[in-house]
């Protein structure tokens, strides 16, 4: 066997160079941390030392190799050896794959685990670690949490800034509100009209297509009388004509859409008949921060057809991470509209901003330099 040892500052960098010197067959023998002085001898830096080898024999069971198999039978030892192989192929091809368990500096680690802790993808945990590395060995200094903080933040406005941030726009008339059962769609309705009456001195009104649930209709009748706002309950499309030319003197119409379990193509299909409102019309998608991302990944691959812009967020008061907000915007290319803190209608409700999202992402990250 072909064995030679690598030292890198990373475990991918170290891997790029096996696969690039031994190819794809190489095998990982051996790793460990090393550590050497850096600037004037002061700053300890960390390296990973690699000890690979290659198979150069080409058939795997020969009279070399066989003493360290003894105990495989030899009627079964290639297939054995040959899965083995695999699997260390499998390792080797990983390397492309986004990697945590790279080593990174000891002042690093308080950011890198607040990051974790937000549920941050880990391509995105990746590069802004890979960035404040590279800064720091550029500049063979020590770097604060408020300069590691103010990069992160630098480095996810890059990612974020194109996408489009804030409220109603008040360009459009209709706003049609999707989302699936048990987000709060309907609280989050009664604060964007609120918002439109007390603030914007608007005339609403409010359509539901939430003929399933009769508490949700009560429920938003509840909230349009208080407003002094007009409501029609509409069941196919004929109706929906309807409400809308009783509505042509309002200036702003919310749309609640039935809240059902859109993991269920047939209901999208269904709404799409219903909702047809194209040019006059600003869409929105509510989602709750205390679901799986995975679950809202499919909720919003089921309305990929919908020209939705803004993503709207509820009951962030209700979890500790946030990033699933950040990488749900970064994967779809979606904006954010609002996110909601609490039950109250109206104040319980934040129009968003990216400068105020990336503040409230990094908030609390503590570190103290140990000596």
């Amino acid at each position: 066997m072909k064995m030679k040892k690598y030292t890198a500052n990373t475990m991918p960098e170290a891997m790029k160079l096996i696969r690039k010197e031994l190819g794809e067959e190489a095998v990982i023998l051996n790793s460990k941390v090393v550590y050497s002085k850096g600037f004037l001898g002061l700053f300890k830096k960390k390296s990973i030392e690699v000890l690979a080898g290659m198979d150069t024999i080409e058939n795997p069971v020969s009279t070399i190799e066989k003493p360290i198999f003894q105990h495989v039978q030899e009627d079964t030892s290639s297939v054995v050896i040959k899965k083995e192989l695999e699997d260390l192929k499998q390792m080797v091809k990983s390397i492309g794959r986004p990697q945590l368990n790279r080593t990174y500096p000891d002042e690093l680690e308080a950011l890198i685990h607040h990051l974790k802790d937000q549920e941050l993808a880990e391509e995105l945990i990746t590069s802004i670690s890979d960035e404040l590395f590279v800064h720091m060995k550029k500049n063979e200094d020590y770097i604060s949490i408020e300069e590691q903080r103010k990069m992160a933040k630098d480095y996810l406005l890059s990612r974020l800034e194109a996408l489009p941030f804030g409220g109603i726009s008040y360009t459009k008339k209709y706003m049609n509100v999707l989302g699936p059962t048990g987000v709060g769609k309907t609280t989050t309705i009664a604060k964007m009209a609120a918002r439109a009456v007390l603030e914007e001195k608007k005339k609403v009104g409010f359509i539901t297509t939430d003929t399933y649930r009769i508490a949700a209709i009560e429920q938003l009748k509840t909230y349009a009388g208080l407003l002094q706002a007009p409501i029609e309950i509409v069941y196919n499309e004929n109706d929906l004509q309807q409400a809308m030319h009783k509505f042509e003197a309002l200036d702003v119409v919310f749309i609640d859409t039935a809240g059902r379990n859109y993991k269920e193509g047939k209901f999208v299909e269904d709404l799409q008949k219903l909702i047809d409102l194209k040019e006059n019309t600003e869409t929105f998608l509510v989602l709750s921060s205390t679901s799986k991302q995975k679950d809202m990944e499919v909720i919003i691959e089921q309305f990929k057809d919908f020209p939705i812009e803004k993503f709207i967020f509820t009951k962030v008061d209700e979890t500790n991470s946030i990033g699933s907000i950040i990488n749900l915007m970064v994967k779809y290319k979606k904006g954010l509209a609002y996110y909601t803190d609490g039950q109250e209608v109206p104040e319980d409700i934040v129009e968003a901003s990216l400068d105020e999202l990336l503040n409230l992402f990094l908030k609390g990250i503590r570190y103290e330099r140990s000596s």
